[in-house]
């Protein structure tokens, strides 16, 4: 089935909010055209990110006639695709934007768009997070979002991370490989990884950031966007903050119908991991979090570990802008 076919079946079968988000808003007249009717969105970063690959139709409602996603290379961020001047935004970890805006990278962090997506998985024997010092954990790399999140939930628990976890880098290799082989005692796994090992029978999760404090209390994943196309188009990236939340609020009232968007355009294999992925994360609290106070906490932990240099309020004044997401909320009211 084409691209096109499966837009059209995702539109046709929309109810509700689904319908509702392809309506033209009385905030558009008002706004007057974008300066620009382009957008560069990535591709294959996991498919928690599902809003950025659903939100084609909207951005095209919003007055984009040319609407990207642009593969990145493996290893590779939104932050990094910005810093490139391959996109201009993308939806990334709160952790790896703040570590981006440290890196000096010109990024604005604009949203958050939904909770929960990581889950740490243990092997038997383990009983806790306390329970990883001196063990060997697995992630993709150093300073990647699995390192950055494991580190800060080590030091909630007392762990010096780099003195008492044996991190062990998976280089091509996914982390869960290793964990499924038992070279490693633990990772941190990310959709569909953690519904692939449920349905395997394999290892145990004493970590569920959608339902587990601190994490349940913070986004997960947040809207980062050039800071060029921000400062200089901002009708156009108003109007991409407004497709992208709209994109959530689909995922969470249209799960099944969004799913098969995403295995129909190439973006996972497997349509049941996709709609579990959908039903299990928290779409729909956009409106309810306090996006300023995720970056804060995971800029706060990160400097406390000294995993970034710049200080956590620099941090907020030169790495996000909520002005959108503010007018937004008044508008996108349910």
């Amino acid at each position: 089935m084409t691209n096109v076919q499966s837009r059209r079946r995702f539109l046709a079968g929309l109810s509700g909010v689904g319908a509702a988000a392809l309506l033209p808003t009385p905030a558009l007249a008002a706004e007057g055209p974008p300066e620009t009717t382009s957008v560069r969105l990535p591709r294959d970063v996991g498919i928690c990110v599902a809003p950025e690959y659903v939100v084609a139709d909207l951005l095209r409602a919003e007055g984009f006639a040319d609407v990207r996603h642009v593969p990145l290379a493996p290893g590779s961020y939104t932050p990094d695709g910005i810093a490139h001047g391959m996109l201009d935004f993308g939806l990334n970890f709160a952790s790896v934007q703040v570590a981006g805006i440290d890196r000096g990278i010109a990024m604005k962090a604009l949203a958050g768009v939904h909770v929960g997506c990581f889950e740490l998985f243990v092997s038997d024997g383990i009983r806790g997070v306390a329970d990883l010092a001196g063990k060997k954990v697995g992630i993709s790399a150093v300073g990647g979002p699995d390192h950055l999140f494991l580190s800060v939930i080590a030091a909630n628990v007392g762990i010096d991370p780099k003195a008492q976890i044996d991190w062990v880098t998976s280089g091509p290799v996914r982390p869960k490989e290793l964990f499924i082989d038992g070279k490693i005692d633990a990772f941190l796994g990310f959709p569909p990884e953690p519904q692939e090992l449920r349905a395997r029978g394999i290892g145990r999760v004493v970590v569920n950031s959608a339902v587990d404090r601190p994490w349940s209390q913070y986004f997960c994943c947040m809207l980062a966007g050039s800071k060029d196309y921000v400062e200089n188009h901002p009708v156009a990236s108003k109007r991409v903050v407004r497709a992208i939340l709209k994109a959530a609020d689909l995922c969470a009232s249209e799960p099944a119908r969004a799913a098969r968007v995403l295995v129909d355009g190439g973006f996972t294999p497997s349509y049941d991991y996709a709609l579990q992925t959908l039903q299990e994360l928290p779409y729909d609290k956009w409106r309810e979090y306090d996006a300023e106070d995720t970056m804060r906490f995971y800029a706060l932990r990160l400097h406390e570990l000294g995993m970034i240099k710049t200080d956590p309020k620099r941090v907020l004044a030169e790495g996000t802008n909520w002005r959108f997401l503010d007018e937004l909320k008044r508008e996108l009211k349910t």
